[in-house]
């Protein structure tokens, strides 16, 4: 559990809860223990594990209170980490309801997560998004983020402000696979078979040529 974390997502009414259901004191010492600093700059764990990412979940809260929920998705590595706190991708022209951008303008504060189905692993951040739309820098970083994705339109360039992180544990996450993963799994098994299937033709073909021997 990382400091600047805890510090964020541990409020009053948590602690008393935690305290509640026995856990305020666990979870008392895992703050003390951390450093002072903890889970405000990406190590390279991190910047690794959001790399291979191919998607994440958005969640943001609009100026009526409710909370709202999205996923973004690219190829692989289409998060950008543009320092050791900023994370960065390329906003792409979608159903036009603008509900995440619309909410921003009000509360700028953002949850992410970033999954790893196959290897039950989550990644936590909270963060503050910085817009670049029609200013000047939003050429730039716009061209910086993109991934060429076909067809795709940018609009904006979306950069989140690193204030908070944390891994989860594995518990009651479903391991879930991409249609590469199998894919990459079943290659092995796809190349034994066919091994497999040109052994057993030439033993028939040979025990064909011993019954008319």
């Amino acid at each position: 559990m990382s400091r600047a974390f805890s510090e964020i997502a541990f409020t009053p009414n948590v602690k008393a809860l935690q305290q509640q259901h026995g856990s305020r004191r666990q979870y008392e010492r895992m703050e003390q223990s951390a450093p002072e600093d903890s889970g405000k700059t990406l190590t390279a764990s991190e910047e690794t594990f959001i790399g291979l990412r191919d998607s994440f979940y958005m969640a943001s809260v609009s100026e009526t209170g409710w909370p709202y929920l999205q996923h973004r998705g690219g190829p692989k590595g289409f998060v950008h980490i543009l320092g050791p706190s900023t994370l960065g991708f390329a906003d792409l022209r979608g159903n036009k309801q603008y509900i995440s951008l619309g909410n921003l303008q009000h509360d700028a504060r953002v949850a992410l997560f970033f999954m790893d189905y196959p290897n039950q692993t989550r990644l936590k951040i909270l963060g503050r998004v910085e817009i670049h739309e029609n200013d000047s820098e939003a050429a730039a970083l716009i061209a910086s983020l993109t991934t060429g994705e076909r067809g795709a339109v940018p609009e904006r360039a979306i950069l989140i402000h690193v204030e908070g992180y944390d891994w989860n544990c594995p518990q009651h996450i479903t391991p879930r696979f991409t249609v590469d993963e199998f894919e990459q799994a079943l290659g092995p098994v796809r190349l034994r078979l066919a091994e497999l299937e040109a052994e057993n033709a030439a033993l028939r073909e040979a025990a064909a040529k011993l019954k008319t021997a």
